[in-house]
């Protein structure tokens, strides 16, 4: 493998234009090699002061481009799943950002084709395993240290959403992070998942029910939940507090000290996901490099990118009709095991 990963960015909006930039000035042992986007002048933006790069409007002729060895897809879901089967037949690393794609079916043909292709190639971005509390608290269930994890307990709490964010998408661009959270947390599959629908904000947009809550269920019967909330207006807040045998572990809450004095206490929220975990998203990046380089992937599999997408479908489809619903997976192939 070359020494240095030639990445092609598809993708120049929020996230994709967050790591051309960190790419360019963070990472070691890659460089952008050309930025894709159906808005050209958007990925000429996103080079400038990059040398070498190009920006191009079609994500083929950029897996064409002999300069190019890696790539990053940042667009929209719906979008992925072209671009990957395109990419896997390039054998060439590849970091997807969340999800893998929007749906199970489409999900496990990427599965396919990467078991097909003989090895793992793909890397999928589900930045909080590199976050350092959740690998903390990840230690402290592997090693037992307060014995058996009996439950979890997630926030996941937005400022505001964007125009067009529908009630779907609170299951399968928000609660997706924890699905696979639960995944890295028990080292299990989830079975089951149930939404329940209570009082809602009248912050929400019209046809978004907000707040919601999700349960869950695991193999070995490990329970979770997630308070879903996505109009919080107070910012961007993702905690976590697990119940085990010996003890509570919480992480996540106010970032930086949280002091108290004088009768008051206090410390500050972060406003979006970049403040909350661009260390993460340096760290995951860095580790994708550093594994495409000895010809490995560093983070989450195309399986996990599966295995979220049969857990988003049963969450949108318990939305509906308030029954705990089964997740259904594919036996998983012997690359994944």
């Amino acid at each position: 493998m070359t020494k240095t990963l030639r990445v092609a960015v598809i993708g120049a909006g929020r996230m994709g234009a967050d790591h051309i930039q960190r790419l360019n000035t963070r990472i070691h042992g890659a460089e952008v090699a050309a930025v894709v986007d159906v808005d050209l002048a958007r990925a000429q933006a996103a080079i400038e002061g990059i040398p070498g790069a190009v920006a191009l409007a079609d994500a083929e002729e950029a897996l064409n481009n002999g300069d190019v060895n890696a790539v990053l897809i940042a667009t929209p879901g719906f979008l992925h799943e072209d671009i990957l089967l395109k990419a896997i037949a390039k054998d060439i690393p590849i970091l997807c950002e969340k999800p893998l794609t929007p749906d199970a079916e489409s999900a496990w043909k990427i599965v396919e084709a990467e078991e097909k292709l003989g090895h793992k190639r793909i890397q999928v971005g589900f930045m909080r395993r590199f976050d350092a509390e959740y690998a903390a608290l990840g230690k402290i269930i592997r090693d037992s240290e307060l014995g058996e994890l009996l439950m979890l307990h997630h926030q996941h709490r937005n400022p505001t959403t964007p125009a067009g964010f529908t009630n779907e998408m609170l299951i399968n661009d928000s609660v997706v992070h924890e699905f696979d959270a639960i995944r890295y947390f028990t080292s299990e599959e989830i079975t089951s998942v149930q939404v329940r629908l209570g009082k809602p904000t009248r912050n929400a947009p019209a046809g978004q029910h907000d707040p919601q809550h999700v349960l869950i269920e695991t193999e070995s019967g490990v329970l979770a939940d997630v308070e879903i909330y996505v109009n919080a207006k107070f910012g961007y807040e993702v905690a976590t507090q697990a119940s085990f045998e010996d003890g509570i572990v919480s992480i996540g809450r106010d970032k930086g000290p949280y002091t108290r004095s004088n009768g008051h206490w206090g410390g500050n929220v972060t406003p979006g996901f970049e403040e909350r975990f661009g260390a993460a998203y340096d760290v995951e990046i860095q580790s994708w490099v550093d594994a495409a380089l000895r010809d490995e992937i560093g983070g989450p599999t195309a399986w996990d990118g599966y295995a979220t997408a049969a857990c988003c479908e049963a969450g949108v489809e318990a939305q509906k009709n308030a029954e705990k619903v089964a997740v259904k997976l594919n036996a998983k192939p012997a690359l994944y095991r």
